[in-house]
């Protein structure tokens, strides 16, 4: 069993991340209650704040796996106190999937957390803590979702349910992504263990390009139209409707015209 030893301050939980939690509270608790003058303003910073927590939860899981699996320098590199700010690039991690959200509505996968892996030892524990940032966001998918899969939306106001529906969008497209068996993103990573020397060899010259390849392959018409109607039919047997997918991207692009029938369903 692998002793995990690390100061109480390296788990602490960064007032950065509080403060984003807090503007997703509030900016939820807006779009629920109509306060804001523009319901738009409120679902774009819920969504884009809620997103960010779900970035700094996706890179936590990897470190927190690693942790327990035998790295136990990722608490002196500041990991552990969810602050986005400690990621080895924040730019990659949190700027460019919240512009990517603003541009496209994609769940773009980041990847920020460095993981010492001659640390660990066990191809299994290799495999886990790759696959432990995807699997956060399937579970913070679940969690947008369950309204609908619950059938529980009596009550829940509509422009707040449609935010729950793009936000649970980002997810799923986070999550399949980041689970392509593509260099530089996690699929790889949950494989690479696996895989033979040689082959580790051959591939690592690409991780760095993995995620523009990915990127350029989505601009493809008939790959992106796959591709969005596998997410498509996941959000649909989780009970998420197209409409509210549809009206939660349009309300949240505040700066753009919302179709009238969005503004009528709120």
């Amino acid at each position: 069993m692998t002793t995990v030893t690390t100061r109480h301050g390296d788990r602490r939980v960064s007032p950065v991340f509080v403060g984003i939690l807090a503007v997703t509270a509030v900016t939820g608790w807006a779009t629920w209650t109509g306060f804001a003058a523009q319901p738009g303003i409120a679902v774009f910073l819920f969504v884009t704040a809620a997103w960010i927590v779900s970035l700094c939860l996706h890179e936590y899981a990897h470190a927190r796996t690693a942790l327990h699996s035998g790295d136990i320098s990722v608490g002196a590199k500041g990991y552990l106190t969810l602050n986005p700010l400690k990621y080895t690039h924040a730019l990659l991690s949190i700027v460019l999937p919240v512009v990517f959200v603003i541009m496209g509505g994609i769940g773009l996968p980041g990847g920020a957390v460095f993981i010492e892996r001659d640390r660990i030892r066990g191809r299994w524990r290799h495999s886990l803590i790759s696959a432990a940032g995807p699997l956060t966001n399937v579970l913070f998918a679940a969690v947008c979702t369950a309204p609908f899969w619950l059938h529980a939306l009596d009550g829940v106001p509509g422009t707040f349910r449609n935010a729950l529906a793009f936000l649970a969008l980002l997810q799923v497209t986070a999550a399949i992504l980041n689970f392509l068996p593509v260099p530089g993103l996690d699929g790889y990573g949950v494989i690479e263990p696996w895989l033979s020397y040689g082959v580790k060899r051959q591939v690592e010259p690409f991780a760095p390009f993995g995620l523009l390849f990915v990127f350029a392959v989505l601009w493809l018409p008939s790959v992106n139209g796959a591709f969005f109607d596998v997410v498509d039919t996941i959000l649909r047997g989780l009970g998420v409707d197209g409409f509210s997918r549809y009206c939660g991207e349009a309300v949240y692009r505040f700066w753009e015209d919302s179709p009238e029938i969005c503004t009528l369903s709120s």
